[in-house]
């Protein structure tokens, strides 16, 4: 209750008690009515002297900022998957549920993120709090955590977007993949108010890829006449990494062309195989995996799978299709890490590094 309606109630109290004592009592208790109406009038100063000391100080610890909001009260409206929502002008307290490479590139520390895990990114997300799985986030951890900005994926968080949305302003990627990762990367650059930091990362990529097209032609090879593949192999299967893949864009905008079995777009890939950025093949089918040069690799999620993984890879260089493959006998095959199904600059920037040092220094 503010002090306004207070003082209109008491107000409004000492009115009725006076028609009350003015109706009723004689004469003789003119001098009683008299003494309690002065008492009521200084009993409802004394009651506004003490409504606008308890403002004051309610107001001196609203100044001091808490944990879980922004120091400024400004905001920012963001449109994203699920709507617009008014986020802080300033962010303090990130929790990011999806694309922490993005936010890190951006040079912000979230304050809990489920991807802490990630090879590439453990040095840089050393001391983040873990606040759970991917695609179940733990509403307790990230409520503990007081956020004041939430960062989730639709495929993911799209379900439990209500509820992240009521611990504190929440903008949610389009769950295109990380095929995507431009998109993500302006999206959450205007939730985080890192606009221009976007832009200055967006530059310096080009740049090096400019560098590299440069580079390149001058060791005699052009980019659009070197054929690129690029191979998973999982514990139990191969597949093939497609255009729109998070590499495949990094990939095109190098300039590298690719097999025509790996050119496919994300919806004629997804129509035919039910996902957008990879391909599943058989041993059988080992040729279309062929190119002049062929990057593969096995990362998974788990010690245990990874080594599954690894051991399907040797089995696979074993077989006389794998031998009859152009790029094993001109012995261009290369091993890369699990950056290369990255999510944003500091993936992409890694894969960069690995095009400089296979197809240009190796040349």
């Amino acid at each position: 209750m503010n002090m306004l309606r207070v003082v209109r109630q008491l107000k409004f109290y000492s009115q009725e008690m006076g028609k009350i004592w003015r109706s009723q009592l004689p004469s003789v208790m003119q001098g009683y009515r008299d003494r309690w109406l002065r008492l009521s009038l200084l009993l409802l100063l004394t009651l506004m002297t003490t409504v606008a000391c308890g403002r004051d100080v309610v107001s001196d610890s609203d100044s001091q900022p808490s944990l879980s909001t922004p120091t400024t009260t400004e905001t920012r409206s963001v449109q994203h998957a699920m709507g617009t929502t008014q986020v802080p002008a300033a962010p303090q307290r990130v929790v990011s549920l999806s694309w922490l490479d993005t936010v890190l590139s951006l040079g912000v520390q979230p304050i809990g993120s489920n991807q802490v895990n990630d090879s590439y990114l453990q040095e840089r997300a050393a001391g983040i709090p873990n606040v759970g799985r991917s695609g179940a986030p733990s509403l307790e951890k990230i409520l503990a955590l007081k956020p004041d900005l939430i960062l989730g994926w639709q495929t993911d968080h799209k379900a439990i977007y209500p509820q992240l949305s009521r611990i504190a302003s929440t903008v949610i990627d389009s769950g295109e993949g990380s095929g995507a990762w431009k998109k993500t990367l302006q999206l959450y650059a205007q939730a985080l108010g890192k606009t221009a930091e976007a832009e200055q990362l967006m530059a310096k990529y080009k740049a090096r890829l400019a560098e590299f097209k440069q580079k390149m032609g001058a060791s005699g090879s052009q980019p659009d006449q070197t054929q690129v593949s690029v191979v998973r192999v999982y514990p139990d299967g191969i597949s093939l990494y497609l255009k729109d893949s998070f590499c495949g864009t990094i990939l095109a905008d190098a300039g590298l062309s690719r097999p025509s079995t790996q050119s496919l777009s994300a919806s004629e890939a997804k129509a035919l195989g039910g996902n957008p950025v990879q391909l599943s093949i058989s041993r059988e089918l080992l040729s279309q995996a062929d190119g002049d040069v062929l990057f593969v690799w096995t990362g998974e999620n788990d010690a245990k799978s990874a080594q599954a993984a690894q051991k399907q890879l040797e089995q696979l260089k074993s077989d006389p299709l794998w031998a009859n493959l152009k790029a094993v006998k001109q012995n261009r095959v290369y091993q890369v890490p699990k950056y290369w199904i990255g999510s944003g600059p500091i993936a992409a920037n890694l894969v960069i590094d690995d095009l400089f040092k296979y197809l240009v220094d190796e040349a």
